[in-house]
């Protein structure tokens, strides 16, 4: 796709100085914009309507792949995600800024968790602010709402792991959990493999009809099943994605046969944990950064407890992408994936975003910076 008019408007020049357009990876630009004067440049503002529907399912998973990528070339800055932790507000807010080398781009977004939200305000429990800054100059080309990016690229990262590390054979997948992070996870799931079973797990009846109402008419090609028994759709799935903000674990080690490929997706903080510390025992672990899945994802308990240790975990997922290290060993091997969420999937996400969101036409343009 080259940039159209309605992208360049009257305010870019596009000079090839680095070589073609990187078309392996759609947001990626190999070539300079300059800009005739930055002076009157504006801001796009973009909300969670604006956001959506800007990439296809298959689009977020290539751009979370090529975040992995870059994080096992170590072509990026990032530090493990910030949490600011107040007593009198039962939640926490997060801070996750990055840059990327390829799509060049430097982002930072803004998490606010209130645990209390829904029952005294009538607002989400988890919403946040991506902004998407130009990286020469610092200028803020965009601040979105990063509900729904959120929700496709976190669903993508357990598509990632599956397309690297599940048997080549996978036909039946486990959800549990039934919220937006569950129809992320369903969505870029279904760009991976060709799914013959699926089925969604809750403690809710409601939120289980209401997900098969709004989910079952996109995928005409199987049946949603579901469930409130949970070894009822864990056992004999051969992708399991775990998309819970438990405390203590949901899924047994009993239910998960040889050869399962497991995406534990829900903890991001210390003292989460979705599963039983002896799947993990007898699991190949690949984390998404290590420095920040040691204090924030599924492995955090096992690790504070002993009952498993950092020389067991296999490496990186980015290190499987890029070769340096072996995923899945043998088809009766259970892998293990515990992604955080970093926040590489989000620059290396919202350049498309934002270039879609242009031709578009959608946002609101604001002028940010005075000069």
């Amino acid at each position: 796709m080259k940039i159209s008019s309605a992208i360049v408007k009257s305010r870019w020049a596009f000079v090839m100085s680095t070589g073609p357009r990187n078309e392996a990876f759609p947001g990626s630009l190999k070539g300079r914009l300059v800009m005739e004067s930055w002076r009157n440049r504006k801001t796009l503002i973009l909300s969670r309507t604006d956001m959506m529907g800007l990439l296809t399912p298959a689009e977020y998973v290539n751009c979370v792949e090529q975040a992995y990528r870059m994080h096992g070339e170590g072509r990026y800055y990032m530090d493990p995600k910030g949490h600011i932790v107040l007593d009198k507000y039962p939640g926490e807010w997060e801070a996750m800024p990055s840059y990327i080398e390829e799509p060049e781009a430097a982002a930072c977004k803004w998490v606010s968790i209130r645990e209390r939200n829904r029952e005294k305000y009538d607002l989400p429990t988890v919403f946040s602010i991506l902004i998407y800054t130009h990286p020469e100059t610092g200028f803020p080309l965009a601040i979105c709402d990063g509900s729904y990016h959120t929700v496709m690229r976190t669903g993508a990262a357990a598509a990632v792991s599956a397309k690297w590390m599940a048997r080549r054979n996978s036909t039946r997948l486990a959800i549990v959990g039934a919220g937006h992070m569950a129809e992320g996870t369903l969505a870029t799931c279904n760009e991976v493999f060709k799914w013959e079973q699926v089925r969604i797990w809750s403690r809710s009846q409601k939120t289980l009809d209401e997900f098969v109402a709004s989910q079952q008419p996109k995928y005409p090609g199987f049946k949603i099943s579901t469930s409130r028994n949970l070894e009822e759709v864990v056992r004999a799935a051969d992708v399991v994605v775990t998309v819970t903000p438990a405390r203590e674990p949901l899924v047994k080690d009993a239910w998960i046969a040889p050869g399962t490929h497991i995406a534990a997706i829900g903890a991001d903080k210390a003292g989460d944990q979705e599963l039983d510390p002896a799947i993990l025992q007898r699991a190949r672990i690949f984390v998404d950064d290590i420095r920040q899945c040691r204090t924030d994802g599924e492995i955090n308990v096992p690790l504070a407890k002993s009952l498993i240790h950092e020389q067991d975990i296999a490496g990186e997922i980015g290190e499987v992408i890029t070769g340096k290290k072996q995923g899945r060993r043998t088809a009766d091997e259970i892998t293990l994936f515990d992604s955080t969420g970093i926040a590489l999937q989000d620059s290396a996400t919202v350049p498309l975003e934002y270039e879609r969101a242009l031709a578009a036409g959608v946002g609101v343009e604001k002028k940010m910076i005075s000069t």
